[in-house]
């Protein structure tokens, strides 16, 4: 077969074989089963303590676009656990999570998650090491504690906004479109009018000197 013009070369891939490469998921029903069984397996392992794991800090998403929405972080700050009243050495020991490198860049966020702290704090059971010896006299029953299996103090969304209210007077006759067409054209000519005025201010001194 001769070629004439500048044609694609013939590129017919009839030898892949796809039935060997092609990727199935018969195996779902039984990574399912798999999956659940580890985490019976994992719960069983870890009680009496919670079945999600430690307790993670709200925080904010990065960047503009997702900075209104609140999600669980990696760890609380030294600052956070210093705000509770808690070391970072107990902290480990009681189902806390702690990340050193994260710092507080607002006092909202710190508070935020001082109460969570505090929250925890307030609903914690520590078993004894050993089952019928309660650390340092300690009695607390701990027979008909059960293990938690849901999140541990899910994070709740701040609603962002105003409530709905009705329209005030003033706001009915103000004029939005001229309001800012006006703070443009202040903002366009400040310059000229500053340069008017002291131009008028150095004829009024020259005409008194």
């Amino acid at each position: 077969m001769v070629l004439k013009h500048n044609n694609q070369l013939p590129n017919q891939h009839f030898r892949k074989d796809w039935q060997r490469r092609v990727k199935t998921w018969f195996d779902q029903p039984g990574r399912k089963k798999s999956r659940r069984i580890a985490r019976i397996q994992k719960a069983a392992r870890i009680a009496p303590r919670p079945v999600d794991g430690l307790l993670r800090p709200a925080v904010r998403c990065p960047t503009i676009k997702y900075n209104t929405k609140l999600r669980a972080g990696r760890g609380f700050t030294l600052e956070e656990l210093k705000e509770a009243g808690v070391s970072r050495k107990q902290a480990l020991t009681i189902g806390i999570s702690v990340d050193h490198r994260r710092r507080n860049k607002s006092q909202e966020s710190l508070e935020l998650n001082v109460q969570r702290l505090k929250a925890y704090q307030a609903k914690l059971i520590i078993f004894p090491r050993k089952a019928g010896k309660p650390k340092n006299g300690d009695a607390t029953d701990v027979s008909g504690v059960s293990q938690l299996k849901g999140a541990v103090l899910p994070i709740e969304q701040v609603a962002a906004g105003e409530e709905a209210r009705a329209i005030k007077a003033e706001e009915k006759e103000l004029n939005a479109f001229q309001k800012l067409r006006y703070a443009r054209s202040e903002a366009r000519t400040l310059g000229a009018r500053e340069k008017r005025a002291r131009d008028k201010a150095e004829e009024e001194a020259a005409k008194v000197s």
